[in-house]
């Protein structure tokens, strides 16, 4: 998956459609274009019921492996993954529509175009699913560090057809989700 996608629905048709009993209070301005570490909604069952908090995109890596904070977690069976597997760890993240690059570079750019997906061409509200914890490091730039702690996420995500090559829109044993429509290099607001 494309670490890019968007979130342009407002509050209100977030708390409607999830059941949100707890919202995050502040404004929620259109989000088109959410890349890793970007602070966004997510909802998760909290004590009271289904709660909307702000996290960032993005989890802990293996120790062994390092490296930037894990977006799309595809190996549910790597020991790292397991213990954030359980119930109080997973959550929905609102979306409109995300990104893929195509699989062939443009003839004409010699680049690979930029492909919006989404359930149709009016971008209605849906939701990733994954895990999420508490980090004590250190997030931001290296410039512009913001230390911990700080409350971070990341999809599952599993191999799928080939138009998108990897989907959580549905799990295993569960139907597969509508075809998905696909824009390329269109503008997203």
């Amino acid at each position: 998956m494309c670490n890019l996608y968007s979130i342009t629905t407002n509050q209100e048709a977030i708390r409607a459609l999830f059941r949100v009993i707890n919202r995050y209070e502040g404004n929620l301005p259109p989000m088109p274009g959410v890349f890793p570490d970007y602070p966004t909604p997510v909802v998760r069952n909290g004590s009271d019921g289904r709660e909307m908090v702000l996290m960032r995109w993005g989890m802990p890596p293996p120790p062994r492996a390092g490296g930037p904070p894990v977006t799309n977690i595809q190996n549910t069976s790597s020991p790292h993954w397991r213990g954030w597997l359980k119930p109080e760890n997973r959550w929905l993240v609102p979306f409109n529509s995300f990104a893929e690059y195509a699989p062939e570079p443009n003839p004409e750019t010699k680049k690979k175009d930029v492909v919006w997906f989404a359930l149709n061409d009016d971008r209605p509200l849906c939701a990733f699913g994954g895990i999420w914890t508490e980090f004590r490091g250190e997030r931001g730039t290296k410039s512009k560090p913001i230390p911990g702690p700080h409350m971070v996420y990341g999809f599952l995500t599993r191999q799928r057809h080939k138009v998108h090559h990897r989907s959580s829109l549905c799990g295993p044993g569960e139907a597969p989700p509508p075809r998905l429509s696909k824009r390329r290099n269109a503008a997203r607001s």
